[in-house]
């Protein structure tokens, strides 16, 4: 993603968003679970992160950009706004191979997260790719609750939406949502995650634990319908494309919906390992 002006992070949420999200998720961890992961992510050979959870949940946009340009579809699904068909968007939802981590290259998050789960959860999986499909599902699941990797208007994802900030501050609107509004929420992701697990209630977390990838997908989408896209850019990719000023209470919103989006993706990822990893 290509910001102008202003940095932001390599994938959803950027590295704050994502480690927001395990320090979330880490908080709903069983006793078990929690020594479990501890185990697998110390086992870790490679060297893109380091081997704690919290560094291992930005693993995956390490793995994309060191050579494994093959995963990069696997981090979204574009859903576009003037047609939303999840097959459609997910590529007909294709078979994976006999190793989730072996492709297909054209396959989505939707479908990543339910074939690395089953190998998480599955004990006749070889101990190399359980700790795969471990750190995949550590940033899919914080990906796929970003709301504008659910969701496309023929734009890459707000990638083609320059917008103003102020000054010489300028962001695209995928950037925007990646970085600029959980940066808003705080710039230490532990104090952040501890602030957010505050406010969610038994209530939030027993509804937040139902479904599974394809609805989360669609409250991602909604979100982007309802909140995202509230800007009034025009579809598609214009070169030179002047930049867009927020509206009148837009940030407020943008910054309260990615904050429950955060909250939803830590409780989601504890319960994913939870039911993997202590059966």
């Amino acid at each position: 993603m290509c910001a102008l002006g202003l940095p932001t992070g390599a994938a959803a949420w950027g590295s704050e968003g994502h480690q927001i999200v395990a320090a979330i998720a880490r908080h709903y961890l069983t006793p078990k679970v929690h020594n479990k992961v501890d185990r697998m992510l110390a086992a870790d050979p490679d060297t893109l992160t380091a081997h704690d959870m919290l560094s291992e949940a930005n693993w995956a946009d390490r793995y994309r950009n060191s050579g494994h340009g093959q995963t990069g579809n696997w981090h979204f699904v574009d859903i576009e706004l003037d047609h939303p068909d999840l097959k459609a968007a997910c590529f007909n939802m294709p078979a994976s191979g006999p190793l989730a981590s072996q492709g297909p290259a054209r396959d989505c998050i939707v479908s990543k997260i339910r074939e690395f789960t089953r190998e998480l959860a599955d004990p006749a999986t070889t101990a190399a790719e359980r700790l795969l499909a471990l750190k995949f599902l550590l940033h899919f699941v914080g990906d796929l609750h970003q709301p504008l990797h659910a969701a496309d208007n023929h734009d890459k994802g707000g990638n083609c939406v320059p917008l103003n900030l102020g000054g010489p501050r300028q962001v695209n609107l995928h950037g925007y949502w990646d970085t600029v509004v959980v940066r808003e929420l705080g710039d230490n992701a532990q104090s952040v995650a501890a602030a957010l697990v505050g406010r969610i209630t038994p209530g939030d977390k027993a509804d937040w634990e139902k479904g599974g990838p394809p609805s989360w997908a669609a409250e991602s989408y909604s979100i982007a319908l309802t909140t995202a896209y509230t800007i009034g850019s025009k579809p598609g990719c214009v070169p030179d494309r002047a930049p867009i000023s927020l509206p009148p209470g837009y940030d407020a919103a943008a910054r309260e919906a990615a904050a429950v989006q955060l909250e939803k993706a830590g409780v989601r990822l504890a319960a994913l390992l939870n039911y993997a990893l202590d059966p």
